[in-house]
């Protein structure tokens, strides 16, 4: 057992496992590489201000779940717990937004934290692939980015997700609903931290999980007997769109997110095998965020998915990615002459793309196939003084465990030959 471990509610990834979550982050990142969005990456603490702002001081995310902390210089900093805020600030003050080309899309993939009660699929630290088009408004790219992450999912093999749909309005439609939801929330039965959340962000009760709120709820005004009609409008746009592009979602008026700054769409990924973490990313528009944060008006709609679930999906519906192998020949020396040749012959190999690892430490032949075997590599190099005199070594495929003699200056273009 080791000194340390590590802190609680964090995990990790280690091979593997580890192979895993790179292919996930790197399935959803393709479609949207392919889609004009380019990558950035911010720093993994922020300003304090910048969360209290954009994420909103109402959220649990802000009062109960951000880790904080006082730097030696006195400056007030949080890990960050979610990405758009971030992303939005970096792409302000690059003045990515003047360049004259919006919307300004981009994806990233890292790690967020939020103090949790640890449980599967909710962690203290987490990883995400997320994506922004930021400077637009525009039904289309609503429905792009719902589109891309439903094909991002897709491609993984993922069949058991639902998508949630629904509008908030804007800033012309929802004061009067929030008007009428505070009034009918000021009557129930609630307790004191959730009756302050009706003064400040009265759509965030709808949120509450527990069921003797949600009881409570059942004849609550709905959000879409109040939107405007600019609003219904942009929404029965971003509806179609995903109608006509084949993908299949459910209306849910309730669905209003955990954050403070959307507007409009916003949406859920659920997946049913995942119990009551269920959500495996979400997002949508935020068009008041720029503003929020000291920034120019600038309409924007996004969306992140989470690493860590999207692998317990995958895990819940029993697919196993087809990863490949990261090693295609293992080289074997058997002597210091080999150990000195085999390797220079491996280094030729990884210069020509070809990857290649080495039976290192000196080992005896049984011991270095066992390692060679446990690598998953096609090809094995075997080489010891009576190949060497001969100038040859012997190219073994570990799938026929078929051998032949290949000479040392030839190895190379033998190996691409049979690797394609």
């Amino acid at each position: 057992m080791s000194t340390f471990q590590a802190p609680k509610g964090t995990y990790d990834l280690t091979p593997p496992r580890s192979a895993t979550f790179l292919a996930v982050r790197e399935a959803i990142a393709a479609p949207l590489r392919d889609s004009g969005y380019g990558y950035i990456e911010t720093p993994g603490f922020e300003n304090v201000e910048l969360f209290a702002r954009g994420v909103g001081e109402s959220t649990d995310i802000v009062t109960k779940e951000m880790y904080t902390l006082t730097t030696k210089g006195g400056d007030q900093l949080a890990l960050r717990p979610e990405g758009t805020a971030s992303v939005l600030r970096a792409a302000l003050e690059a003045n990515l937004h003047k360049a004259g080309n919006l919307p300004v899309k981009l994806w990233y993939s890292g790690s967020y934290y939020r103090y949790e009660r640890p449980q599967a699929g909710r962690y203290r630290h987490f990883s995400q692939v997320g994506a922004e088009a930021i400077g637009t408004e525009d039904p289309v790219l609503d429905a792009e980015l719902i589109i891309l992450a439903d094909q991002a999912y897709r491609s993984l093999g993922l069949r058991q997700f639902r998508i949630l749909l629904n509008s908030l309005g804007d800033k012309e439609c929802r004061p009067v609903y929030r008007e009428a939801l505070q009034t009918f929330l000021r009557d129930l039965d609630l307790d004191e931290e959730t009756r302050r959340r009706i003064e400040i962000n009265p759509l965030r009760v709808l949120d509450d999980k527990r069921a003797d709120v949600q009881k409570q709820l059942t004849d609550a005004p709905k959000l879409r007997d109040y939107l405007c009609d600019a609003c219904k409008a942009y929404h029965e746009e971003v509806r179609a769109l995903l109608t006509a592009a084949g993908v299949v979602f459910e209306d849910d008026e309730k669905l209003v997110r955990g954050l403070d700054y959307y507007t409009r769409t916003t949406f859920e990924f659920v997946h049913d095998g995942l119990g009551s973490q269920s959500a495996v990313g979400g997002g949508g528009r935020y068009d008041g965020l720029s503003e929020m944060i000291g920034g120019p008006e600038l309409p924007s709609v996004g969306w992140a998915l989470g690493v860590d679930r999207t692998v317990l999906a995958l895990e819940a519906e029993g697919i196993e990615l087809d990863l490949p192998y990261t090693t295609s020949v293992y080289a074997v020396p058997l002597g210091e002459e080999a150990r000195r040749v085999l390797f220079g012959v491996v280094t030729g190999l990884r210069r020509a793309g070809i990857a290649a690892d080495f039976a290192f430490g000196g080992r005896g032949l049984k011991g270095a196939m066992k390692s060679a075997n446990r690598s998953g590599a096609r090809y094995a190099l075997v080489a010891g003084e009576r190949d060497l005199a001969e100038g040859v070594v012997q190219l073994k495929d570990m799938e026929s465990g078929e051998q032949s003699a290949v000479p040392v200056t030839e190895v190379a273009a033998e190996l691409a030959k049979r690797l394609g």
